[in-house]
């Protein structure tokens, strides 16, 4: 299985009339560029072009599952890191993926819908029309399932999902573990109802990865005389003209090129790209740009705050025996969502079950062994995306703010504490050897919030910082236009208002085909 390589040549002549002004400028081909660059290009008369910062090349890590982690220090991640963290008192690396595809062509491969209750708080938040119902049939689009409930999963969509057909053995006894210790059975643990613990979905094809740009962007898209794709190509700010985004610039190798866009400027860099891009283009909170020296364009307060991720941390095992090793199968393989004492409505921890010794680098380890993650799947922590320099080129101030809130940090420690009674149970006495992280010292309170913080990972989960409202801080409104300006919109994990109980690829799927129905409306 390969994915596809779209064309990485600049558009350079300004006498190209078919290409200098397009309908849709798509800037950014990670997973929601991907989804939005295909169905836009559907309609033959509509021109569309997407632009990506990284190559085109498919790395062979890409491809199978389990090599994933070699891709963080990769050409194809923009290999960024956060800020000092005040919990932690560290910087943690901020990987996110710049190739076709983007984090979906380099992440984990956890593909996972979280609880309904997630969805719908966004609508309590003002987000109408934003729910869990009104995502469903958009979360149905994008997948083809087996084995499920038809009238919650797709049958038919792009991109082919389901759990590990030959899951690792100590992954079941993990599971074996979970209903021991009185957690449900999930059939199907993304259906958006279910709580307790089952196997997850993946983003694998026949024992192979499927990113956004193999699902969406393959040879039948690309060779739609309608389509432009190139890589390589760095957009450096949107070009608002009397209150209309009427197009971008982009550097490509020495030259900077400027395009048009009849329509509309849509923005699917990710959380931190299309923050970094409208901050840049003076769009934004005004005090911080003129700070920074950048003109203002559009006062809008809510660009880059509201910045959330999943913080995890793991218990670490070391195996009785050597794991049998399947590399095209993905390291984690089962997934709990878990309602805590903590928690306000529907789960607010997940579980992660590892069938590698995952952990954080700076912290030893064995080289035969397993995890089990825990994650406070629904943090109440919020951190921002800055300017550090006017000039796009000076990477962004990415602040994540992990574990900032003290109701996470309880959170963390009840997921500490049951990651642990997995580990310890009589159904995973097979596998155990003996726990390495944090090992048997770290009990109080003092020592498990040491551990937390030398132990924190990063789930690249971005999200939040343009997000859907109708307050002063949403920054697009409920049709995902940015406020302010005309013929530009945000359609990709800037926009959820609050973090949803699961890991965010397959709702970024959902987010997209949602906007390409709004945007063809």
């Amino acid at each position: 299985m390969k994915q596809s390589n779209a064309s990485s040549t600049a558009i350079t002549d300004p006498n190209d009339d078919l290409w200098v002004t397009v309908d849709y400028i798509v800037v950014g081909a990670g997973t929601a560029g991907s989804v939005l660059a295909s169905r836009l290009s559907e309609d033959p008369h509509t021109r569309v072009l997407l632009i990506e910062a990284g190559s085109s090349e498919k790395l062979p890590a890409m491809a199978v599952p389990f090599r994933w982690p070699e891709l963080m220090a990769s050409q194809a991640n923009w290999g960024d890191s956060t800020v000092v963290q005040s919990f932690s008192q560290t910087s943690v690396p901020a990987p996110r993926g710049r190739t076709l595809g983007g984090s979906s062509s380099t992440n984990g491969l956890t593909f996972v819908r979280g609880h309904r209750a997630s969805y719908d708080a966004w609508v309590d938040q003002g987000a109408k029309g934003w729910g869990f119902d009104d995502l469903l049939p958009f979360f149905k689009k994008s997948e083809t399932t087996q084995g499920r409930d038809s009238r919650l999963r797709g049958t038919a969509g792009p991109l082919t999902v389901g759990p590990t057909a030959e899951p690792s053995p100590v992954v079941v006894a993990a599971l074996d573990a979970a209903a021991d210790l009185g957690y449900e059975a999930a059939r199907d643990i993304s259906s958006g109802f279910e709580t307790g613990f089952g196997l997850a979905d993946s983003n694998i094809k026949d024992g192979y990865r499927q990113s956004a740009a193999d699902a969406y962007l393959g040879e039948a898209t690309l060779s739609r005389p309608n389509l432009r794709v190139v890589t390589d190509a760095v957009a450096q700010r949107v070009v608002v003209t009397d209150g209309v985004a009427t197009g971008i610039e982009y550097r490509h190798g020495e030259k900077t090129e400027r395009l048009r866009a009849a329509r509309e400027v849509i923005l699917t860099a990710g959380a931190i790209g299309t923050a970094h891009l409208l901050l840049a283009s003076g769009i934004g909170p005004a005090q911080h740009l003129r700070e920074v020296g950048v003109d203002v364009v559009v006062d809008l307060p809510g660009v880059g705050e509201n910045l959330h991720d999943h913080p995890m941390s793991t218990v670490l095992y070391e195996s009785a025996a050597e794991l049998p090793h399947n590399p095209h199968n993905p390291m984690g393989q089962a997934v709990g969502l878990v309602e805590t004492v903590h928690a306000d409505a529907g789960p607010n921890l997940q579980i992660l079950v590892i069938a590698a010794p995952m952990r954080a680098s700076t912290l030893p380890g064995p080289e035969h062994g397993y995890a089990v993650a825990f994650s406070a799947i629904t943090p109440f922590s919020r951190g921002r995306v800055r300017l550090a320099d006017a000039s796009i080129a000076v990477a962004p101030l990415v602040d994540p703010n992990y574990l900032g809130d003290e109701r996470d940090v309880a959170v963390m420690e009840a997921g500490l504490e049951i990651a642990r009674e997995i580990g310890e149970s009589a159904a995973m006495s097979g596998w155990r050897a003996g726990e390495i992280q944090p090992g048997s010292g770290v009990q109080d309170r003092s020592s498990v919030h040491d551990y937390l913080g030398r132990s924190l990972l990063v789930y690249f989960h971005y999200a939040g910082t343009c997000r859907v409202g109708t307050d002063e801080m949403a920054v697009v409104d409920l049709d995902l236009r940015v406020r302010g300006v005309d013929g530009l919109r945000v359609a990709d994990a800037s926009i959820m208002p609050s973090p949803v109980s699961a890991n965010t690829n397959a709702t970024v799927y959902a987010i997209a085909e949602k906007a390409a129905d709004l945007i063809r409306l």
